[in-house]
Formats: structure tokens, C-alpha cells, sequence
């Protein structure tokens, strides 16, 4: 369940940017990419897990072993069909900077603008590119970026928390030893939904929030 905060006028206008951008056809030339990140705890079996066999699951020991974690970067594109995962160490400001750099500079080199849709971490904003890249060449990666970012306590309004929960469902509800195992099962759930071209529905608009949220407003 999501828990709505305090409706104020600057939470409708964040919400209505938003709806507004969901609402916009396709274009190719200009994707909306929505960010968000994940944290996976890495675990080992204890003891060897007793094999498949028809009728009979495999079965493994309770106990395990922590193997660490590791920071999954997903930006999905709803109307497009297309993501974009990467594993990383950790998430701090350089290498969220530099995920944004490989969207921008790769997957979506020929886009002649790209809005990109986050909640408010401390490592989303454009200073942090300026003290990461310096104020010049952050410039000129931004160009062509537009931010728009979710009220406070509403990532319920970023798709990239959709995409996160069928990430979790179909490739990352089970135990993953190691980074290299996780790169591997990541890389291949992304692979087939891409070439699937998997989009998500959004049909939440301006209009349903104001019907179910207006008496909450203030002003």
C-alpha cells in the first residue's frame, strides 16, 4: 500500500508534470526514461541444495551465507519497451553519474531531448554532475536532459518502481551467490523483456487524481 503525504501545492505540481508527461504519445526522439535504484543482498548456500527431480522442487538448506551486496541502476522506458539495467558496487554520486552518462551517450545517443523521471535522493540533481564531471562538461552532457521529479514521498508516481517489482518477481526473488551470477541473471531477464519489447500501461491521469485527491489539497 502507498501512503500519500501531505498534498500540498507543490506536490500537485510535481503529480500533474508528471501525468501530464505520461500522457504524451510516443515519441521516439524524445523518450521518457524513468530511474530508480535497487539493493540486492547477495547469499550463499550453506550446504548443497538436494537436486530437481519430477514431482520434486529443489530444496535448500535455511541457513545461508551473506555474500555482500550489490546496487542495481534500472531505467526503464514505459512506451518505448526498452530498459536499462546495470550492476554496480555501490550507488554513490559517481556512479550514478555515470549511468546516466552510458543512457545518454549510448542507448540514447541519437535522442534530441530525453526526460528523465526521479524521486528526490540526494544523488539525483544536477549538482551532483557539476561535482562529479565539473560545471562545463556536466553541461553538456544535461543539453539535452529534462528532470522531473516525484512530490516527496510519492514514488508511487516513478514507473521505475513497476519495473523493479517484475525485476524482483522474475529474476531476483531466490538466492544469487555472487556478482557475477547477479550480471549474468540480470542481463538475460533484460535481454528477453527488450526483445519482447515490454512497455507499461500508465492509466492513472490528471483528471483520476483530482476526482480521488482533491479534497485533500492545500493550498
Amino acid at each position: 500500500m502507498w501512503c500519500i503525504g501531505r498534498l500540498t501545492e507543490e506536490y500537485r505540481q510535481r503529480m500533474y508534470d508528471l501525468l501530464d508527461l505520461y500522457a504524451r504519445p510516443f515519441r521516439s526522439g524524445e523518450p521518457v526514461i524513468c530511474l530508480d535504484e535497487k539493493s540486492k543482498q547477495l547469499l550463499k548456500d550453506s550446504r548443497t541444495p538436494l537436486p530437481i527431480r519430477p514431482g520434486v522442487p529443489v530444496r535448500q538448506d535455511y541457513e545461508y551465507l551473506r555474500g555482500g551486496t550489490c546496487n542495481l541502476f534500472v531505467a526503464v522506458e514505459p512506451k518505448g519497451g526498452r530498459r536499462t539495467v546495470l550492476v554496480t558496487d555501490r550507488r554513490t554520486k559517481p556512479d550514478f553519474v555515470a549511468f546516466v552518462q552510458y543512457l545518454l551517450n549510448t542507448v540514447y545517443a541519437k535522442a534530441r531531448r530525453v526526460h528523465l523521471v526521479m524521486d528526490n535522493l540526494n544523488t539525483h540533481f544536477r549538482k551532483c554532475f557539476e561535482e562529479v564531471l565539473g560545471a562545463k562538461a556536466a553541461k553538456a552532457l544535461l543539453r539535452r536532459v529534462v528532470f522531473h521529479y516525484t512530490p516527496k514521498h510519492a514514488s508511487w508516481l516513478n514507473m521505475a518502481e513497476i519495473e523493479i517489482g517484475i525485476l524482483d518477481r522474475q529474476c531476483l526473488d531466490r538466492r544469487l551467490p555472487d556478482r557475477a551470477t547477479l550480471v549474468s541473471e540480470v542481463d538475460a531477464w533484460q535481454q528477453r523483456r527488450n526483445a519482447d519489447q515490454c512497455g507499461i500501461a500508465w492509466s492513472f491521469t490528471r483528471q483520476d487524481a483530482d476526482m480521488k485527491m482533491a479534497r485533500h489539497y492545500v493550498s
